[in-house]
């Protein structure tokens, strides 16, 4: 539970090895969040990211998760809560897919929405249900203004984040008045290990600006977050823009 300040004591991440949900972790270990729980899949990576947020001085476990799995869910988020109240939960895992290869491999483009809604869906229940069991807490869900609109060149990635979006908004409205909030942050395009390679965009960000986006948000009690903050207002032009024109627009 929260200090008499309001600091966050306790953070679940969903997707352990995340550079954005890693430098939030960060930032809320200096501002005091003593116990830090890592949801991911065993690797090195993960190991690594555990390490380096103990020399923040706070107690970090590691939690074997695979978004995918969802049966596997409800077990092991169901232990890390057994373990103490978490007073803020980042799902912030996901893939990218390759967009032109998973056009032509259903099977493949089936795996991006797997992981990045169906496992966001099961996981995000199992993680809302036992906030509201212990009365208090925060879910902040990554999504991405990807799933505003879909786009030729990254729409089967964009339409998981699409069905992200409104799962979470919805279920912020579910969560009202049960003493748990949801956040949704939608970020443009992240310089990430993720992104590595790609072009960047106009309006691009950083893994530090989107961890200091969240951690105002849930200061404020904000229901959705844009990082940089200028894009809701350029999405909400683009999302009324005839299609003839907005494919033209998406192109340059």
């Amino acid at each position: 539970m929260k200090d008499a300040l309001g600091s966050v004591q306790s953070l679940l991440i969903l997707g352990g090895t995340s550079d954005i949900a890693l430098a939030t972790a960060r930032r809320m270990a200096t501002d005091k969040t003593r116990r830090i729980v890592l949801a991911a899949r065993p690797s090195e990576r993960l190991d690594a990211a555990a390490q380096d947020l103990r020399a923040f001085g706070a107690e970090v476990d590691t939690v074997a998760f695979d978004a995918s799995e969802v049966e596997s869910h409800e077990k092991a988020l169901g232990e890390v809560f057994a373990n103490g109240d978490i007073d803020v939960v980042l799902l912030a895992f996901g893939v990218l897919g390759d967009q032109a290869a998973d056009e032509q491999d259903p099977v493949a483009a089936a795996r991006v929405a797997q992981t990045n809604y169906v496992g966001a869906v099961a996981s995000g229940l199992v993680c809302a249900n036992a906030l509201k069991k212990q009365g208090h807490g925060a879910l902040v869900v990554l999504s991405s203004v990807a799933g505003e609109r879909a786009r030729r060149d990254n729409f089967i990635y964009g339409s998981t984040k699409a069905g992200l979006d409104t799962f979470a908004q919805g279920l912020g409205d579910a969560m009202h008045g049960s003493g748990v909030h949801v956040m949704v942050v939608r970020p443009g395009f992240v310089e990430t290990k993720m992104t590595a390679g790609m072009e960047k965009v106009p309006f691009s960000t950083t893994p530090d600006a989107v961890a200091d986006a969240i951690i105002a948000g849930l200061r404020r009690g904000s229901e959705i977050v844009w990082v940089p903050a200028a894009l809701r207002y350029v999405f909400s032009g683009l999302r009324h823009l005839p299609r003839p024109l907005f494919r033209k627009v998406a192109k340059r």
